[in-house]
């Protein structure tokens, strides 16, 4: 059994990590997984939320991810996120300028397309600041 899980993280647009970690935690849809070196194979969906990844002696690294998946083998975690960024990336004042927008543009809307780009853009919003939150406290 390693004593290390080599970690990748995938977004649309560009491999955002891939590092050796010794723990990492992802937001599954039905709690945190911490993934250790030897875990048992498992195939899920993530939610949105902060993915840690664990070395001992090294800053933790914590990434934002919204929606997709993750596939986790003895030795080997890729999520593969619809979403993803470094928190540190996020300026929290330019998501609740979003996010008012968001909502102005709901009130806003003359149909129901419209309306409905616009609540996901607001839910969006929502969760990246949950996200900033979680990682606050």
């Amino acid at each position: 059994m390693a004593d290390i899980v080599n970690f990748e993280l995938v977004s649309p647009e560009r491999l955002l990590m891939s590092a050796e970690a010794e723990m990492v935690v992802v937001p599954g849809v039905e709690g945190d997984i911490g993934v250790l070196p030897g875990h048992a194979p498992l195939v899920t969906t993530i939610r949105p939320g902060i993915v840690e990844v664990h070395n001992d002696g090294a800053d933790l690294v914590k990434l934002f991810v919204r929606g997709g998946f993750a596939e986790i083998t003895g030795t080997t975690l890729t999520v593969l996120a619809e979403e993803a960024m470094a928190l540190s990336e996020i300026d929290r004042a330019a998501i609740e300028q979003e996010l008012q927008n968001c909502n102005e543009d709901i009130q806003d809307a003359k149909d129901a397309a419209t309306r409905a780009k616009a609540e996901d853009a607001r839910d969006r919003a929502q969760e990246v600041l949950q996200a900033l939150d979680d990682a606050a406290a």
